[in-house]
């Protein structure tokens, strides 16, 4: 048993604007929170919920009909739901003692390309889970925050020299939306991870469910994939 806090630190993205070609916001991705939040506590863990600024925005392309499952939707609409209260109640990156968690987990949208780079309050928590053995973890767009979290025994990202996966470039390209990317100047996950050392692994359709263990990083590659991924992230943290 792992002598590390059973409690995790899931990270929401703070950004809620203007993205998409005809004008919509972007912001978190429900369910990508959702799901890893449903998955942790079921394995016991207790979860806080937190951005950089506290502030989030939900994605409106992420609630559709099309986005959510039936059982998705009825969370969704349950304001007393415990999931939607913790998100109501989002807490500030900054305002959290980082050595109160075992396991960190980067939920997602594009948001996140947005603001993960910069979110220093994020980061820290991050590093100092990793730095006291326990479990990072990303899904989708989540994997934007991981080039900028430090192995403070090499200084170099944690993701260097490992193995990771995260929304593909052909998903981009499906969604129409690689152009924007370019566009805004931001960073792909294919390309923060190359740079910063890692190998990129991607399934083989954009959004066929797939995860990838290297030690103590687990990461995931879309929507689908974020039960999966935390999953796996509980089962790495079970080995500790």
């Amino acid at each position: 048993m792992s002598p590390l806090p059973k409690r995790a630190l899931l990270a929401i993205t703070s950004y809620h604007g203007p993205f998409y070609p005809n004008g919509d916001n972007t912001g978190l991705y429900y369910t990508e929170a959702l799901h890893p939040y449903t998955v942790l506590t079921a394995a016991g863990f207790q979860v806080d919920l937190a951005s950089e600024t506290g502030e989030y925005g939900i994605d409106p392309h992420s609630v559709t009909k099309t986005a959510l499952t039936d059982a998705d939707a009825l969370v969704y609409n349950d304001k007393q739901n415990d999931f939607n209260q913790k998100l109501a109640q989002i807490k500030k990156a900054s305002d959290l003692d980082p050595t109160a968690y075992g396991l960190f987990f980067a939920s997602a949208g594009h948001a996140t390309l947005f603001d993960y780079p910069k979110a220093k309050g994020l980061i820290s928590i991050a590093e100092s889970v990793w730095a006291r053995g326990g479990i990072v973890s990303a899904v989708c767009h989540g994997p934007a925050i991981l080039p900028h979290i430090k192995d403070q025994a090499t200084g170099k990202s944690i993701i260097n020299g490992r193995t990771v996966t995260g929304f593909t470039d052909k998903g981009e390209v499906e969604l129409n939306l690689m152009d924007k990317i370019k566009e805004l100047g931001l960073v792909p996950i294919t390309q923060g991870a190359v740079q910063a050392g890692a190998t990129y692994k991607e399934p083989e359709g954009a959004f066929d469910v797939f995860t990838v263990v290297d030690g103590r990083l687990v990461t995931g590659a879309n929507p689908p994939s974020a039960h999966a991924t935390a999953v796996k992230a509980v089962e790495a943290f079970d080995k500790l």
